[in-house]
C-alpha cells in the first residue's frame, strides 16, 4: 500500500504535465517574497550602512559624538582607525571609529558660546 501512495504524492497536479505556463506561475510567489524581502530588509540596511560610513569618514576634531555604548564626548584627535574622545575634563578615551554611533548637533547654548568666543577675539 505504501508503494502505491508515494508515486501519487510525488506527481504534479492533474493536467499540468504539458503546460509550461503553469510552471512559471508557480514561481510568482517566490519572486514576490524575494522582492518584498529586498525592499523591506536589504535595501534599508544598505542605505543605513552607507550613511554610517559617510558619517564616520566625515568625523573631525571638536565633533560631539555618542558611542555605541552610550558615552557622550568630544573628539580630541583622529587617527587612521581610532579617535580620542574627551569625556570629561581629565578623561580621554580611545575608541575605534566604528564604535561611534552618531554625531550630535551642538545645542543652541554651545553655538552661542562658540560664536561669542570667535567674535570676541
Amino acid at each position: 500500500m505504501d508503494t502505491f501512495i508515494l508515486p501519487l504524492l510525488m506527481a504534479g497536479p492533474a493536467g499540468a504535465e504539458g503546460n509550461p505556463a503553469d510552471a512559471w506561475t508557480a514561481f510568482i510567489p517566490f519572486v514576490a517574497v524575494i522582492l518584498i524581502f529586498y525592499l523591506l530588509i536589504i535595501r534599508p540596511q544598505s542605505k543605513k550602512r552607507k550613511e554610517t560610513e559617510k558619517m564616520i569618514a566625515a568625523l573631525k576634531k571638536g565633533d560631539r559624538i555618542v558611542t555605541i555604548g552610550g558615552l557622550y564626548g568630544t573628539i580630541q584627535s583622529i587617527k587612521e582607525t581610532t579617535v580620542i574622545v574627551k569625556a570629561d575634563d581629565n578623561v580621554k578615551l580611545e575608541f575605534l571609529r566604528s564604535a561611534i554611533s552618531s554625531v550630535i548637533a551642538p545645542s543652541k547654548e554651545e553655538k552661542e558660546d562658540t560664536s561669542e568666543s570667535s567674535s570676541g577675539e
